[in-house]
């Protein structure tokens, strides 16, 4: 059998989960490598806790050169600048080339704040997209409890990922309390979504009646159908439309802090190469996660293309979860090795969505067996267990990613908390 190279661009959930899946399908026979912009690994999900400085960066990130070299994996710090799949190689920023027989692209995605006009860090707007990002953010919050004011937290129209929104707006909710100051501070939840705990999913069970009262319970208001028209200082302006799509109300909203996720697209490396990417640069694959026009390059994650569920006043996309992403990098992983061995792929990934969204001192879990209804498991619960599970649970990952250990981070974990609530 002839040694291949197999590399996987890009280093969150799904990136280190697929080398370290990799490595145990093929073992020594294949070189693996990992390409990635930073020389670190982030665990995303703590990205909230650190914008409020319950997280340091050092405590939610893990250097990956010794991390790999430890595991005889390959590890390449560049930033890819162009990807050419006729050539089967990857452009970098530096001048190098990276070369591969297969290729996994697993680089999350471009965060798309230029779409709106003074969205971002680097205008009005702060953001738990990435570890930096909310480290910046933190600052930010520091200098607003000093002299506290209005708070607009949210999602952009094009989102797709809601959870953290969710997240942040009741954490920081949760330490204004903490600092006996949350009576100074008016919050308004703004939202692309057509309802409360719509969660690019449609809802998943009370989804939309517990988060309803969370915000309630919390004195947070709320905008849905909205529509982000731009961003100035202290001043965002929002159109919140009508089932239609017309317009029902225009708001203007001052603020003195503001986090707002932004729409995702592809990154710029692999966008307009026809056949590979949708008009939004994000990777179209098969049911085996396997490009269709190039068979040697497959995709996981955020970088993929799902289409939404449904239509919806203003755009909203479709969440990759966690434990979504593990089920691509096993059935890429396996897929990969039937390849190499002269097989056909017939793995396939289930889809299925399951998330913690931790506010601090409760929260809210849902899981959604198949991802779209009509579902076979259709369940959401809350409590402080949530708070104390998602605690637990980044110190499981973490603690396993050090170890290299390849095992179903996401589906262990999620059985043991289904069976202690007797969901099965």
């Amino acid at each position: 059998m002839k040694k291949a190279d197999i590399v996987v661009l890009g280093a969150g959930l799904g990136g280190i989960s697929m080398v370290f899946d990799l490595k145990a399908e093929l073992g020594k026979d294949h070189r693996i490598v990992l390409v990635n912009k930073t020389g670190s690994f982030q665990f995303t999900p703590s990205n909230p806790w650190v914008g409020v400085g319950w997280r340091q960066k050092d405590d939610i990130t893990i250097e990956l050169a010794p991390l790999m070299a430890k595991h005889g994996i390959d590890f390449v710090q560049a930033s890819a600048s162009r990807l050419v799949p006729a050539d089967n190689r990857i452009e970098m920023e530096d001048g190098s080339t990276v070369s591969y027989d297969y290729l996994i692209i697993a680089t999350g995605p471009e965060l798309a704040f230029d779409e709106i006009e003074g969205l971002g860090p680097e205008a009005y707007t702060q953001s738990v997209c990435t570890v930096d990002h909310a480290v910046q953010a933190n600052a930010a919050f520091e200098a607003f409890c000093a002299d506290p004011g209005p708070i607009v937290v949210g999602a952009a129209q094009g989102a797709s990922c809601y959870g953290p929104a969710y997240e942040y707006a009741m954490i920081m909710e949760k330490e204004l309390r903490n600092r006996k100051i949350r009576d100074k501070v008016p919050m308004t939840f703004v939202t692309a979504e057509p309802y409360i705990g719509h969660l690019g999913l449609g809802g998943v069970g009370d989804t939309k009646g517990m988060l309803e009262h969370e915000l309630r319970q919390r004195s947070v208001r709320w905008i849905t159908n909205a529509k982000v028209d731009k961003v100035e200082a202290g001043k965002m302006t929002v159109s919140e439309l009508n089932e239609d799509g017309s317009e029902k109300t225009r708001h203007e909203l001052d603020f003195k802090y503001s986090m707002m996720l932004p729409a995702f697209r592809g990154i710029g490396a692999v966008r307009d190469i026809e056949g590979l990417v949708n008009p939004r640069g994000f990777i179209i694959v098969d049911k085996h996660q396997r490009n269709p026009k190039y068979p040697n390059i497959f995709g996981i994650g955020v970088a993929i293309a799902i289409a939404p569920m449904e239509k919806t006043p203003v755009p909203t996309g479709v969440p990759k979860t966690g434990y979504m992403i593990e089920s691509m990098v096993l059935a890429t992983a396996k897929n990969i090795k039937a390849l190499l061995e002269g097989r056909e792929p017939v793995d396939e990934a289930t889809w299925n969505a399951f998330c913690l969204a931790d506010f601090g001192d409760r929260g809210v879990a849902f899981l959604a067996q198949p991802q779209n209804p009509p579902r076979n498991v259709n369940w959401a619960s809350e409590g402080m267990w949530v708070h104390l599970a998602k605690v637990a649970f980044e110190k499981y990952f973490l603690r396993k990613v050090r170890k290299g250990v390849t095992e179903t981070y996401y589906e262990s974990a999620i059985m043991k908390m289904l069976a202690m609530h007797k969901l099965k």
